[in-house]
């Protein structure tokens, strides 16, 4: 008897650490995912400020998804495609004295669902002909492999 219990014992002990083993491996793996999605997601917009403040607009655009169906809703009102919102760039920062030094602050990074995640934050531009600070919401999609701005809202 006493051996049966001990079996019995040892088997619900067993199953309870398989059982934790399988909850820390899938949470450790979403946390992961979405670390990396995180890092990429700010790898891609320190990129962006880099850009910006060489007053490099093309290369700035490198973060937005290539694509006719790109939104960008603005004080201009919306805005639809890469090309269009990229000729709305070049007409509006001219110049690096209109451009000046850009500097993001992200205030939050939150997975929608799948490869899509939302950043909340805020910009700031440091200007010679003045400066201009906003808010954004921009949405990340990973599109063939890289992380890229499918809609931006700033304000």
């Amino acid at each position: 008897m006493k051996h049966i219990v001990a079996i019995a014992l040892a088997l619900l002990a067993f199953s309870c650490i398989s059982i934790k083993a399988d909850v820390t491996t899938e949470t450790t793996t979403n946390s992961d995912s979405a670390a990396l999605a995180e890092a990429g997601i700010r790898l891609v917009m320190a990129e962006q400020e880099a850009a910006w403040n060489n007053h490099d607009l093309e290369g700035f655009m490198q973060g937005y998804w290539k694509s006719d169906s790109l939104k960008f809703y603005g004080s201009n009102g919306l805005t639809k495609g890469w090309k269009q919102t990229l000729a709305n760039y070049k007409k509006g920062y001219p110049t690096k004295a209109e451009s000046g030094t850009l500097r993001f602050v992200i205030n939050d990074i939150s997975k929608i669902e799948g490869d899509n995640y939302w950043v909340m934050g805020e910009y700031h531009l440091n200007r010679e002909v003045g400066d201009a600070n906003g808010v954004f919401i921009i949405i990340f999609k990973k599109i063939h492999g890289e992380w890229k701005i499918v809609a931006d809202m700033s304000c």
